[in-house]
């Protein structure tokens, strides 16, 4: 308890720093930002009085070296001198516009927007008005703060990323040790029943109940053996996926509520595909289960196999409750389950039953709500 709350502790530390420090960054390039307008705008006043002292021809004493220089070191901030006359004269601007008069007048109400206009008067009379924009840097200035937040934004989703990594890898190893665990406490009893069931035979028990019994036991030794392979990548070989369908649908089927009516379609004709039987049957018990649950014990469920030139496809349905459209996706996810009692992993560890270890496909083809849901799985024929 207390190293989980020292973590929060820790946690919320990081978090706030983090927000103190950008905070810190943000400000700065503001600061920075309005300080070199500033600049600019200072330029553009000692462009304008250099302008201004250029008027002053009948001066002929007067040194125009300086506003020349002032005048012609102006080379990036763009600028349109509109005279009294109505002339104008662009400066720093792209030449293939420069003389359209029409996309001048929109740089000028652009530039009005960017910055305050400069009058030059000389005499007591109007000369001119400045119009002038952000420079090429100022304007690539102004886009920093959003550049280091996407910076900063994909640093902290590769840092999540990589923690939930860690931790879904963490809960990977926890998972298949508990499997494991489950599988060797399973194996013990499961020594003992077979056992019993050798005794049972020299008694004097009636036959059916002993098969019933061997066939339970047989199911027991699947589900440890399920249990033991998981972690370890399955072996895959070449078999037929009716018989395999048929004889885990018809297990299911002799188990569960005479509520249910169970209706299968299948080929009469072997379909052979490369499976791992025990993963396999795993995934069709799980999906019959699900479909089950959703009906509440009580309803249609169908299993239909088909073969379309080199694709088998499974679909299971049912006249359950039915699953909305937003999540036709999510049902596969670990954790997620719609049940008060569950673990969210049936359907999660179906699809990666199908599609990692087998390289096929399972979605949701079709549900509606209060109608039913149809499953599907794809797998490819050899």
């Amino acid at each position: 308890m207390t190293f989980s709350l020292n973590q929060n502790i820790i946690r919320w530390i990081i978090v706030v720093s983090s927000f103190i420090i950008i905070s810190l960054i943000l400000w700065n390039t503001y600061s920075f930002f309005q300080n070199f307008k500033e600049e600019e705008r200072s330029k553009m006043e000692n462009w304008s009085f250099a302008q201004k002292e250029m008027q002053k021809t009948d001066n002929l004493n007067l040194d125009l070296g300086l506003p020349l220089a002032i005048i012609s070191s102006n080379t990036t901030t763009p600028m349109i001198n509109v005279y009294s006359d109505g002339s104008l004269d662009p400066r720093n601007i792209n030449q293939k516009k420069d003389k359209d008069s029409l996309y001048l007048i929109g740089l000028i109400k652009e530039f009005t927007k960017e910055n305050e206009p400069i009058e030059i008067s000389y005499k007591g009379k109007h000369y001119s008005t400045v119009y002038y924009g952000n420079s090429p840097l100022l304007n690539r200035l102004k886009y920093y703060p959003l550049a280091l937040l996407l910076i900063i934004f994909l640093f902290a989703a590769v840092v999540y990323f990589f923690y939930r990594s860690s931790k879904n890898a963490e809960q990977n190893k926890l998972w298949t040790g508990m499997a494991k665990e489950t599988a060797h406490q399973i194996g013990t009893p499961l020594s003992s029943l077979v056992g019993w069931a050798e005794i049972l035979k020299t008694e004097n028990v009636n036959p059916e109940y002993i098969v019933e019994i061997e066939k339970d036991i047989d199911r027991l030794q699947t589900i440890t053996e399920r249990f033991s392979k998981i972690g370890s990548a399955p072996t895959l070989k070449t078999m037929d996926i009716v018989e395999v369908t048929k004889s885990s649908y018809d297990y299911l089927k002799l188990r569960s509520s005479k509520l249910i009516n169970f209706e299968i379609i299948i080929p009469e004709t072997e379909i052979q595909v490369n499976l791992n039987e025990q993963l396999f049957s795993w995934t069709i018990e799980n999906l019959v289960k699900n479909a089950i649950d959703a009906m509440k014990g009580k309803g249609d469920l169908k299993l239909e196999l088909t073969q379309l030139e080199n694709q088998v496809f499974i679909n299971i349905s049912d006249s359950g409750k039915g699953i909305p459209k937003s999540s036709f996706t999510k049902i596969f996810e670990p954790g997620y389950t719609t049940k008060k009692r569950g673990w969210g992993l049936g359907l999660s560890l179906a699809k990666r039953i199908v599609e990692d270890y087998h390289n096929g496909k399972i979605k949701v083809l079709t549900s509606e709500l209060g109608k039913g849901t149809t499953i599907q799985i794809i797998l490819r024929q050899i």
